[in-house]
């Protein structure tokens, strides 16, 4: 698996041809978007190369690619181009059917569609409050609707009696959840799962995954790189 761990940003050079029998990942190495696509392409054990992007500089070839300027996208070696996390991880989903992460059933597909929807809601307080509290602003507010939200998640997985918010094993809305739990303790959000014991225990059982385990960083490489990220001076190579 061939990667550029360092991010190429304005005036590098584009990188060659996808391989053959390969799809190529545009990422930044601590990105929680991007995290889900990588999560996925390991889970599934589908052969990629990665090229890590300054996001704060972005290479003109890169926006031919997304205009959007973000990732994840993928591009396979015909040059198609996808992108957008959820869409990302469809994709995979579709190509690679060889390990499922989507359950077969179409209301119980659209049950995580759904409950992704629910969280997204969730995702901004992970920015929000953390810059504030830099700030010195008063974040108790958001931190209450953190908490409850974090409490209907809880409520959503109790009332499931899993392991896991689609049965008794990982499938797709874990791994599209994950990454901003396994940044809590570096936005040092922490406390707002008081309230939410099972989804304690989920975020323990998450831990002990294979794939989780294999891409994660410790919770210093992450204070180092979000450090960098809120001085507005991203260190998207930090630990390398």
């Amino acid at each position: 698996m061939a990667s550029s761990e360092k991010c190429l940003g304005k005036g590098s050079s584009p990188p060659g041809p996808v391989p053959k029998g390969m799809i190529r990942l545009y990422s930044m190495r601590f990105c929680p978007f991007a995290q889900r696509t990588r999560l996925v392409l390991h889970a599934k054990g589908i052969k990629h190369d990665t090229i890590n992007i300054d996001l704060k500089d972005k290479p003109d070839w890169f926006l031919m690619k997304n205009p959007l300027g973000l990732v994840p996208v993928l591009e396979t070696p015909g040059g198609q181009v996808i992108y957008e996390s959820p869409i990302t991880c469809d994709y995979l989903e579709d190509v690679y059917p060889e390990k499922k992460l989507l359950p077969a059933d179409p209301f119980e597909k659209a049950q995580q569609k759904m409950l992704l929807e629910h969280f997204s809601k969730a995702t901004p307080y992970f920015y929000k409050i953390p810059m504030m509290s830099r700030k010195g602003e008063d974040t108790s507010t958001l931190e209450e609707e953190l908490k409850e939200k974090l409490i209907k998640l809880n409520e959503n997985l109790a009332s499931k009696k899993t392991k896991y918010f689609g049965g008794d094993s990982i499938t797709m809305i874990d791994y599209m959840m994950w990454p901003w739990f396994e940044r809590m303790d570096t936005s040092g959000l922490k406390h707002c799962m008081d309230g939410a014991p099972e989804l304690k225990n989920w975020t323990e059982r998450m831990l002990e995954d294979p794939s989780i385990k294999a891409i994660m960083f410790d919770s210093e490489t992450y204070k180092g790189f979000y450090k960098s990220y809120q001085e507005g001076k991203p260190d998207y190579d930090y630990g390398l």
